[in-house]
């Protein structure tokens, strides 16, 4: 009879355990949590979306997290990421925030309070689309270089400092102005005609 409640009792116990993660198999999308002295096999984690849409962000060493056991087994279970703690505290106290800390000090952050998104820290940034990109906003600013195949400028504009063309055609209103001819052309100190 002891037996048995100290086996319901055990499998009690398993349901909902904390642990950390102490290995990650990447290929599987698997990973083993230990908790006290009892190390689970190779169990999935839960993520946001795995059907037609599907979000991967993977667990890591040390990370918290709970260890749910269906019927008390721990090998029967599911990992389910992740509970901040002393080594990994929380990234942001922020009420309204959505915050996103990478292991390179890359953040991505939406903050609600003064509407900004802010993404720091990264090397490279790429965005495809096979039709077209709208920016639309009052002021979009380079800071540094721009660089683009074609230009098509609609409403206006001004250009200050230095501008350097080279190779190919410079043209103003039908006229390329880097190989144009000048008409009336009078020696002495009269001006030239307009461009042709």
């Amino acid at each position: 009879m002891n037996e048995h409640i100290s086996e319901i009792l055990r499998l009690l116990r398993n349901l909902i355990r904390i642990g950390t993660v102490s290995a990650v198999d990447l290929q599987r999308g698997r990973c083993r949590v230990r908790s006290g002295d009892n190390e689970t096999g190779w169990l999935s984690w839960l993520s946001a979306r795995a059907g037609r849409s599907r979000v991967w962000s993977a667990p890591s060493v040390g990370e918290q997290v709970l260890v749910l056991s269906l019927g008390g087994e721990l090998n029967t279970g599911f990992i389910l990421p992740g509970i901040f703690s002393d080594s990994h505290p929380a990234p942001s106290s922020s009420a309204d925030a959505l915050h996103w800390s990478f292991p390179d000090g890359a953040v991505v952050e939406y903050e609600p309070q003064n509407g900004a998104l802010k993404a720091s820290g990264i090397q490279t940034a790429t965005i495809q689309a096979a039709s077209s990109i709208l920016f639309d906003a009052p002021l979009v600013e380079c800071t540094t270089k721009l660089k683009t195949a074609t230009l098509e400028v609609t409403g206006g504009g001004a250009l200050q400092g230095d501008v350097t063309h080279s190779g190919g055609r410079f043209s103003s209103n039908g006229i390329v102005v880097d190989a144009h001819q000048h008409g009336g052309v009078k020696s002495g100190g009269d001006l030239s005609g307009g461009p042709q």
